[in-house]
């Protein structure tokens, strides 16, 4: 996820205050997508976006920042999917609104900059808006879309704060609009497999976990900006393999330790960590050690070894080219437009009134245990997950 290029141009508290103006079965392989009402059917969809499908009625969704994240991902994803199509547009940066406008066909009613983001209110075009702007601004635009009456996806980490997930949360109750985190993994088949061999025990209790993500950072970015991005590599990161660890054991952890890695630049990490080594403990006694860093560029993991065997992800978290094995052999499974499942599950919630797998408060929950991680690495001390809010991913729930 990355913002305009309004950064390059604007001091961070310039660039706030302008903005502020304003799992069950995988589906392996391309027959199953092939056939889009039997992918429809096996992925849980009700007769009511069926329907709409076949209609030809798709629910809007608007981008609310064009930086790479939106223009590599997410508008290529909106091409492909079935429920919702890419109706409208959120910049600060004149040329981007004109060049998008121009490739993706968006009228100019859709087109928003900071400033107007407020008029969606009156656009019934547009139903969801989906939220890419760097982590200090997502609750001011989930708010300001509760407002406007709008469906939101906020990408991940939700917030800065567990205060300003509260916040998010409460706003979007209060306009009785459904919420929903940029956890795209939830819908990808390889992390799907992960969830159910874990879950459901297939190879006996889970002992030990493992889970590394990160990347060599290059230059300045937003994401080396405290303010903005309330954090470095452990919140950008790290929370693929936070996310990775509760979705295969099924469990929350009970307690953490950590510890920042040294800072190989202290200029360029002045404001962040450049990385932490930490260790999730569970209350069966099973640990997850896990690594991030924008220090390091890490071939991204998750494993897991149980009483009988074990499974693992290498590449894990990218956009595409995962590989699962276990003990019994490689996993077989294809690679899938992770967005595009994404944003067709979240519109079938909309369309069918049923609850998002990855609501507000699992955003939350990961904010809470992301904070924990950071006490512990500043004070060396264990630090106790008790009062985390206990909201767990369960497999076969569409």
């Amino acid at each position: 996820m990355k913002t305009d290029n309004l950064l390059s141009s604007l001091s961070r508290r310039d660039f706030v205050r302008t903005l502020s103006l304003g799992l069950g079965a995988t589906v392996a392989g391309t027959t199953a997508l092939a056939q889009p009402l039997a992918w429809l059917a096996e992925r849980g969809y009700g007769p009511a976006s069926t329907e709409a499908w076949q209609a030809g009625k798709q629910l809007g969704v608007a981008l609310v920042g064009l930086g790479s994240y939106s223009a590599g991902q997410l508008a290529p994803a909106l091409q492909k999917t079935k429920l919702c199509k890419l109706a409208g547009i959120v910049t600060g940066t004149p040329s981007k609104a004109a060049q998008w406008k121009q490739q993706y066909q968006i009228p100019d009613q859709n087109v928003y900059d900071y400033k107007s983001f407020d008029r969606i209110v009156d656009n019934p075009a547009i139903d969801i808006v989906y939220v890419v702007l760097p982590v200090a601004l997502h609750a001011e635009y989930v708010e300001r879309a509760a407002r406007a009456g709008k469906h939101v996806i906020c990408e991940k980490p939700m917030a800065v704060s567990a205060a300003d997930c509260q916040r998010m949360i409460a706003a979007m109750k209060k306009a009785g609009k459904k919420l929903s985190i940029g956890y795209r993994l939830h819908f990808e088949p390889h992390h799907q497999e992960m969830m159910r061999l874990g879950q459901q025990k297939v190879y006996g209790p889970i002992q030990k976990m493992k889970a590394d993500n990160g990347f060599r950072a290059g230059g300045m970015s937003w994401r080396l900006d405290k303010e903005l991005a309330g954090g470095g590599p452990l919140m950008d990161m790290g929370i693929y393999c936070v996310q990775g660890i509760i979705y295969t054991k099924g469990e929350l952890p009970v307690s953490v330790t950590a510890k920042f890695t040294p800072k190989p630049d202290p200029v360029l990490f002045k404001e962040v960590e450049a990385g932490v080594n930490w260790q999730m403990q569970f209350a069966d006694g099973a640990v997850a050690d896990c690594r991030t860093s924008y220090a390091e560029n890490m071939n991204s993991l998750l494993r897991a070894e149980a009483a009988n065997g074990w499974m693992e992800l290498q590449p894990a978290f990218g956009y595409g080219g995962l590989e699962g094995r276990t003990s019994k052999g490689p996993m077989n499974i294809q690679n899938v437009p992770q967005q595009a499942r994404q944003m067709d599950d979240f519109a079938d919630c909309v369309l069918n009134n049923k609850p998002t797998r990855v609501p507000g408060e699992m955003g939350l929950r990961d904010i809470q245990l992301l904070q924990a991680i950071y006490r512990a690495a500043e004070t060396g001390q264990k630090v106790s997950t008790k009062d985390v809010v206990a909201v767990l991913d369960k497999v076969g729930s569409r």
